[in-house]
């Protein structure tokens, strides 16, 4: 069976997804979004499939499509829907490695009992978090570290992403004892081509994927 990854975030809208598309990209992998909250505009889905110019037999469908773009178990009340925890299993993707995106944070919970971490300690699959560089992200990561480390989940490391700060970068990594696993740069005009150039320049495949 081919490797699952999942890429979660400090936040929401840190460029989450845009990271999971030069990844799916690089690694010429599928891309799954479990729950997708927000249907007005383009979904994740849809971004991942423009920026990593990926097929829509690389594109796994949504278990859970909710219409308002907020935390999951908000959304599911509003449209009336319950979210079986049990059904989010992870698709088979046979020789082609998987990229599994979250919603938001860590913590962003799915119903009133279960956190979307709680989803990934239940899969054991080797994880990448994404954290901004703005300020206050060293309190985030490093508190996203340790829910990681609590659950006992193989974070493969940290992936930047905004303008350069080595000195935030590496408190994190030092303080976190994680792997930094390169930056992305917040990119103008951000297309599938700078996306590429980018992370290929920004990051080793065998890091991620070793």
């Amino acid at each position: 069976m081919s490797r699952r990854i999942v890429v979660t975030g400090t936040d929401t809208d840190i460029g989450k997804t845009v990271f999971a598309a030069g990844l799916a990209d690089m690694l010429d992998a599928c891309y799954w979004k479990p729950i997708q909250s927000g249907l007005d505009g383009e979904t994740d889905s849809e971004i991942v499939a423009r920026l990593g110019g990926l097929s829509s037999k690389r594109i796994l469908p949504e278990r859970y499509r909710l219409t308002t773009p907020v935390s999951p178990h908000q959304s599911a009340a509003i449209d009336r829907v319950s979210i079986d925890i049990a059904e989010l299993e992870a698709p088979d993707t046979g020789d082609r490695p998987l990229v599994i995106e979250g919603a938001g944070g860590l913590m962003v919970p799915l119903d009133a009992a279960t956190l979307y971490v709680d989803v990934f300690a239940r899969w054991r699959f080797p994880v990448v978090l994404c954290a901004r560089t703005a300020l206050g992200t060293i309190n985030h990561s490093l508190l996203s570290i340790e829910a990681l480390r609590r659950r006992e989940l193989d974070l493969l490391g940290v992936a930047f992403i905004g303008e350069s700060h080595p000195e935030t970068e590496h408190a994190i990594c030092e303080i976190g004892g994680v792997k930094r696993l390169g930056r992305l740069p917040l990119l103008s005009p951000l297309t599938r081509v700078t996306l590429r150039e980018a992370f290929r320049s920004s990051f080793k495949p065998g890091d991620i994927y070793g």
